[in-house]
């Protein structure tokens, strides 16, 4: 222990892979407000914050983290947003460098494990003295980024009480890998396109470090990843970047009370992306895999998603 028994029993459309990750990618929505705070790193660099407020007083704050080429305005980020302000919490919404709708200043932009801008949003967030309560929600990679934060050898502050991440591809290059199968070929040619548009503009902005005859010629994400994230962050290329960020390497020093949501027929994920074997042997670490919910698409009858039902469950349990 601690592994979970899943309650999930979706409607039956939903128990498609493909169904439910498109419909909570491209169809759902969920309104929300949000107020956009720009956050200044100490690179020189910025990050956009877009907050949700809880009607009532509040002295809790739950930070979310979206996936690869998302930001705060995905359905999935805006619906936990709503389901926790309107159960007493703020929320911030991060975007990552680069993903607010406006380029970030430097060549360097994020990847799954760029946890030094994640802790300097903790930081930021509890020099408002009126949170004494923090808890993580983080979506895919931005999941992957909040388990290695809190499995690296670091302190935390004490207010940070539990997390929840959801459809995370702990092992980078194993879930590239499954992402390049047959049946992921749409939603790899999707991130490829967005990446090569992002990439693009990124050009632009920096031409004599990128070119587009270079982007162009990426075929594959392991391309993108060898080409740009592993020479902007500073890895020796793309298979260096997976090997030193992939969360499954970090999971074991967890030590605060911290949920994985990862959905059997997930596409995505490769089968280590299943540490059955941590959750065994680590107390803190809990781990639910359910029959279904396909990539981030855990879709039940109402307005709640499985999973926004389940963070707030387990996060106000701890």
């Amino acid at each position: 222990m601690p592994l979970v028994e899943s309650k999930y029993d979706p409607p039956f459309v939903f128990r498609n892979y493909h169904v439910s990750t498109v419909y909570s990618a491209t169809i759902r929505r969920v309104e929300v407000a949000q107020q956009r705070e720009r956050m200044e790193l100490e690179d020189g660099d910025f990050l956009d914050l877009d907050w949700s407020y809880s009607p009532g007083k509040t002295s809790r704050v739950l930070v979310i983290i979206h996936g690869l080429e998302g930001s705060s305005k995905r359905p999935y980020v805006t619906g936990i947003a709503k389901h926790f302000t309107e159960n007493g919490w703020d929320v911030a919404a991060v975007n990552l460098r680069g993903c607010s709708g406006e380029l970030n200043r430097k060549f360097k932009s994020y990847h799954a494990g760029a946890t030094g801008d994640l802790d300097q949003v903790v930081r930021h967030i509890l020099k408002r003295s009126k949170y004494d309560q923090l808890a993580f929600n983080g979506f895919s990679l931005g999941g992957n980024l909040m388990l290695k934060y809190l499995g690296e050898k670091r302190e935390l502050p004490k207010q940070l009480k539990a997390a929840v991440v959801v459809s995370v591809p702990c092992d980078l290059h194993g879930s590239l890998k499954q992402l390049q199968k047959k049946q992921n070929f749409i939603y790899a040619k999707r991130f490829l396109y967005k990446l090569r548009e992002h990439l693009s503009l990124r050009a632009e902005q920096f031409p004599g470090q990128l070119s587009r005859e270079k982007i162009a010629a990426c075929d594959t994400l392991l391309d993108i990843d060898n080409l740009y994230t592993s020479r902007a962050h500073d890895f020796e290329n793309a298979l260096d970047y997976y090997e030193k960020n992939s969360s499954l390497h970090f999971l074991e020093n967890i030590k605060i009370p911290t949920l994985l949501i990862n959905a059997q027929n997930d596409g995505f994920l490769s089968p280590d992306c299943y540490p059955i074997d941590t959750a065994r042997e680590n107390p803190h670490f809990h781990l639910e895999m359910p029959n279904y919910g396909g990539h981030v698409g855990f879709i039940q009858n109402g307005p709640v998603t499985y999973n926004e039902k389940r963070a707030l469950e387990f996060i106000e349990a701890q």
